[in-house]
C-alpha cells in the first residue's frame, strides 16, 4: 500500500511541477513575442512621423496610451541624448536616463528581461532613421509590462492540481487499501494455518496456489510439518526406549534384591551369586547411561572434536590388542590389515571409539564357532579408508537405514541375550559424520556384513 501511495503521488507531484513551470515559461514567452511585435510597430510609426523631433503626435499619444493600457505597462522613449522625451506615467519627462539597457539598446543590442519576484517584463527597442539613417538608432522605447495575470493563472492552476491530487491521493488510499487486503489475503491464510499449529502433532495445511511465493511458501512449511512430526515421533520412541532400556537392569535388580530378602536362608554361595548378578546389572545401566550421555553431547555438540595429527596405523593396532581376548573368548578369528601408514587430522579418542564399536559389533554378532572378523586399513591423497568385516547373522537389507537410529535392534530377542545398549552404532555414525566421514553398511543375511567407514585426511572446520 505504501508502495502504491509513493509510485502514484511523487509522479503526480512532479508532473504539477513541471506543466506549472513550464506554462509560466511559455507565457512569458508568449507575452514577451507579442510586446516586441507591438514595439517594432510604435518605433516604425515614431520613426515615420518624426515623433523623436516633435513628440506632440496626437495619433502616436493614442497608440501609446491604448498600448499602456492592454499590457498594463510603462512606456518610456529616450531621444539620442538619453534625454526622456516621453513617459507614459508622466514622471521623469525631461530627465536624463543612462542605463545599461538603454545604453546597449543605442549599441544595437535590444533586450528583454523577466522579473518573476515582482512580475513584470522589460525590454528596449530601438527607433531608427529613415532614408539614409535607417540603419541609424535615433532613440530608445524602454517598455515594461505587469505578469500578473500569468501569476494569477498559475495560481488557479495550481490549486486545481492541489485538487486533483487530493483526489488522486485518497483515490490511490482506498484502492491501495482494498487492493493490498486481496492481496496480502493468501498470506493471512498461511499465517492462520500456521497460528492454528499448536502441540507435538502438527497439521499440513492446504497448498495456496495464489502467487508463486505462497505456492513455495505453503510447500515449505508442509515439508517443515512432515521433518518436525517424524522428529516427535522419533523422540517419543527415544523416550520409549531409555525408559524401556534404564527400567530393565532396575526391574532385574528389584527381583534379585527381593529374593534375597525373601529367602533368610541364601547361602553364602547363593548370596554371592545374586550379588554378582546385581552387580552385572549395575554395570549394564551404568553403561546405558554412559553411551546415552556421549551420545546426547555429540548431537548437541557440546562434546567438541578434538583434533591432531594421529598415526592411524599405531590406534588401529592398540585397539586390535585391547579387543583380541574377547575375541579369542568367543573363539571368533580377529585380522587386522593396513595396507600403507596413515596419517590424519582425527580426535583419536572418538575414532578409538568407532573401531571399538565397529569390531565388538562384529565379534557380538558372529558365528558361535569358527567365525571371523576382518579389519582393512587404507588410504589415498584425500581420505583413510577402514573396512570391518564379519561372518556373522547378517542384517537384512530393510534394516540398513534403521540399525543407526538409538536403541534399534534388528532381532530383539538376539540382541539382549548378546547384550550391549543399542547405542553403539548411533554414536559410531554421530563420531564419524562430526569428522566430515561417512559410513555405509552392505551385509546378507546368514553370511556376514561389512561396515565401510570414509574419513578425511584433513580435517575442514
Amino acid at each position: 500500500m505504501l508502495i502504491m501511495i509513493l509510485i502514484g503521488i511523487i509522479p503526480t507531484v512532479i508532473v504539477e511541477t513541471v506543466v506549472l513551470r513550464n506554462y509560466e515559461n511559455r507565457a512569458v514567452s508568449s507575452r514577451s513575442v507579442i510586446i516586441r511585435n507591438q514595439c517594432d510597430i510604435i518605433c516604425n510609426k515614431l520613426a515615420k512621423e518624426g515623433y523623436l523631433e516633435d513628440p506632440s503626435n496626437e495619433n502616436i499619444e493614442a497608440q501609446l496610451v491604448m498600448l499602456t493600457s492592454i499590457y498594463g505597462g510603462r512606456i518610456i522613449i529616450v531621444n539620442r541624448d538619453y534625454r526622456i522625451i516621453k513617459d507614459s506615467f508622466d514622471i521623469a519627462e525631461g530627465r536624463y536616463i543612462i542605463s545599461p539597457k538603454v545604453m546597449d539598446c543605442f549599441a544595437g543590442s535590444e533586450t528583454t528581461y523577466y522579473d518573476s519576484e515582482d512580475q513584470y517584463i522589460e525590454m528596449t527597442a530601438g527607433i531608427r532613421g529613415t532614408g539614409p539613417d535607417a540603419e541609424k538608432i535615433k532613440g530608445v522605447i524602454l517598455l515594461s509590462c505587469t505578469t500578473k495575470e500569468i501569476e494569477a493563472n498559475k495560481t488557479y492552476m495550481s490549486r486545481v492540481g492541489l485538487l486533483i491530487l487530493g483526489i488522486i491521493v485518497i483515490l490511490i488510499i482506498l484502492g491501495g487499501f482494498f487492493l493490498s487486503g486481496y492481496l496480502v489475503r493468501p498470506f493471512k491464510k498461511i499465517t492462520s494455518a500456521i497460528s492454528s499449529n499448536k502441540g507435538d502433532r502438527l497439521t499440513e495445511m492446504e497448498p495456496v496456489d495464489t502467487y508463486t511465493e505462497t505456492s513455495q511458501i505453503s510447500e515449505a512449511f508442509n515439508t517443515l510439518v512432515s521433518q518436525v512430526n517424524i522428529l516427535n515421533d522419533s523422540r517419543s520412541e527415544f523416550v520409549a526406549n531409555v525408559s524401556h532400556e534404564l527400567k530393565t537392569p532396575l526391574a532385574s535388580m528389584k527381583v534379585l534384591s527381593d529374593s534375597i530378602l525373601m529367602n533368610p536362608e541364601t547361602t553364602a554361595d547363593e548370596f554371592r551369586e545374586f550379588m554378582e548378578d546385581i552387580s552385572s546389572e549395575i554395570d549394564r545401566e551404568n553403561a546405558i547411561i554412559t553411551d546415552l550421555l556421549s551420545l546426547v553431547r555429540m548431537e548437541n555438540k557440546v562434546d567438541e572434536i578434538s583434533v591432531v595429527e594421529t598415526n592411524v596405523n599405531e590406534l588401529l593396532d592398540l585397539i586390535i590388542k585391547r579387543l583380541k581376548p574377547i575375541a579369542e573368548e568367543a573363539n571368533v578369528e580377529l585380522v587386522a590389515e593396513s595396507f600403507r601408514p596413515v596419517s590424519a587430522q582425527i580426535d583419536p579418542t572418538k575414532m578409538a571409539l568407532v573401531m571399538t564399536n565397529l569390531i565388538e559389533n562384529g565379534i557380538k554378532y558372529n558365528k558361535p564357532e569358527g567365525g571371523w572378523v576382518r579389519v582393512a586399513l587404507n588410504s589415498d591423497n584425500s581420505f583413510m579408508y577402514l573396512t570391518v568385516s564379519d561372518s556373522g547373522i547378517g542384517i537384512p537389507e530393510e534394516a540398513y537405514d534403521h540399525i543407526f537410529e538409538r536403541f534399534y535392534r534388528v532381532d530383539k530377542s538376539h540382541s539382549r541375550h548378546i547384550g550391549g545398549t543399542g547405542l553403539g552404532l548411533a554414536i559410531t555414525k554421530r563420531a564419524i559424520l562430526m569428522h566430515g566421514g561417512l559410513i555405509k553398511v552392505t551385509s546378507k543375511e546368514g553370511e556376514g556384513s561389512t561396515f565401510s567407514v570414509r574419513i578425511p585426511l584433513t580435517h575442514i572446520v
